[in-house]
């Protein structure tokens, strides 16, 4: 694949530049969407190490409250530690901000898609 296609999947196409292929779009899409999945990843290894070693946790439970923390349903697990405690809430307040970030990354190259096309109608009909 030439440096120029690499380079445009990664960088978005300015306002002058015509819209992506949909062919380099879908790369796009599946770049964004590995990212996404590489901040879920990383938030749930931390909860899962941070839920077993600070929390003290079985390995099953750390990985069962992670996810649910991490998917917004809330613990499972009753903490008894106070360091423990103090985890969950941190890594709950991260969990939120990680999902958000994880569903912005994913809506991104559809956002500049559509606002992408609008605007070349608007140069177009002035």
């Amino acid at each position: 694949m030439p440096r120029e296609r690499v380079y445009r999947v990664f960088r978005y196409e300015h306002r002058s530049e015509p819209i992506l292929p949909r062919r380099l779009f879908l790369r796009r899409l599946l770049f964004h969407a590995l990212l996404a999945l590489g901040l879920v990843a990383l938030s749930l290894g931390i909860g899962v190490f941070g839920y077993h070693f600070i929390a003290g946790l079985s390995w099953i439970d750390a990985l069962l409250n992670a996810a649910m923390i991490l998917g917004g349903m809330g613990p499972v697990n009753e903490l008894t530690s106070d360091w423990g405690k103090l985890f969950a809430s941190f890594y709950a307040l991260y969990a939120g901000v990680a999902f958000l970030g994880a569903s912005a990354v994913l809506i991104a190259p559809f956002a500049h898609r559509i606002l992408h096309r609008l605007h070349l109608e608007e140069d177009e009909r002035r």
